[in-house]
């Protein structure tokens, strides 16, 4: 997230702030054009063909169309998506946020170009906003996985298995569906992957520190509190846990073994190397 941080600074200020209201408002233009002149949603559909023509206001009219047939539980579902909107802007601020949603739409144009041109397929009506609000849903039980909601206004449930479910579903239309189907899917959500990769701690993965955590849990396990035994102990200065209950203690992740050291030692110790 640094890059974003960088930029941040330097064009937070044209930001768009209050951009979930802004999106309801645009689905709410939407549904009245659906209601009062439905022939003119035709000149609205993300279509390379018609753009190729000369139409190029379809790059931007698309967002107006809104993702679901209007009746009562949309009209919850958008209250739904408005709040976690308006959580995740007030979470990353509204720059990031608007980074998140303009990118999921940027890539859903790029995906019907490429479906145009690959497959020869004019996805007008395959792409909309849709996978752009499930990717703000994904972000939001990512950002807040234990955040407990009621599914159905019954069913208590946390956030981050409404996400997996939501994913197997996805991966299940992935591999049932063409190539039209992926490349819908995977465009509209590139923001999030790409989020998701971001905001990840890849160096747990790391085979040196996966081992290293593998042999700190089995020196842990061969202690047996309550017989004289301490679970952690300085390297430098030989303090451990029963010195004072202020103590703190960590593994130095660049001494070659498995070195703990306190608080007043971990940032000034020498680093230990093979041999020494």
């Amino acid at each position: 997230m640094n890059f974003l941080n960088k930029m941040e600074r330097k064009y937070g200020r044209y930001a768009i702030r209050n951009l979930p209201a802004i999106m309801i408002a645009l689905y709410v233009a939407g549904y009245l054009i659906e209601l009062m002149a439905p022939s003119l949603m035709y000149y609205l559909y993300l279509s390379p063909t018609m753009i190729l023509r000369g139409q190029i206001w379809r790059l931007i009219s698309w967002v107006i169309i809104p993702p679901f047939s209007l009746n009562v539980w949309v009209i919850i579902s958008l209250y739904f998506y408005f709040s976690i909107g308006k959580t995740l802007e007030r979470t990353w601020g509204a720059f990031q946020f608007n980074v998140y949603i303009f990118s999921g739409m940027i890539f859903t144009i790029i995906g019907a170009f490429l479906l145009y041109f690959i497959g020869g397929i004019d996805g007008a009506y395959y792409f909309s906003t849709y996978y752009v609000c499930m990717s703000m849903f994904l972000a939001f039980a990512v950002t807040y996985p234990d955040m407990q909601v009621l599914l159905m206004f019954i069913i208590p449930i946390k956030m981050k298995w409404l996400g997996i479910l939501y994913g197997a579903l996805l991966l299940y239309d992935m591999i049932a569906g063409g190539m039209a189907t992926r490349i819908v899917i995977l465009a509209s959500l590139m923001n999030f992957l790409i989020y998701f990769l971001m905001t990840r701690n890849l160096n747990r993965y790391n085979p040196h520190e996966v081992h290293r955590r593998n042999d700190f849990k089995r020196k842990v396990k061969k202690v047996q509190p309550g017989k004289g035994d301490t679970r952690h102990r300085c390297a430098v200065c030989g303090r451990t846990e029963k010195d004072g209950d202020h103590l703190e203690f960590r593994y130095c992740s660049k001494c070659e073994g498995n070195y703990e050291y306190c608080q007043d030692h971990l940032f000034t110790h020498q680093h230990r190397r093979s041999g020494q």
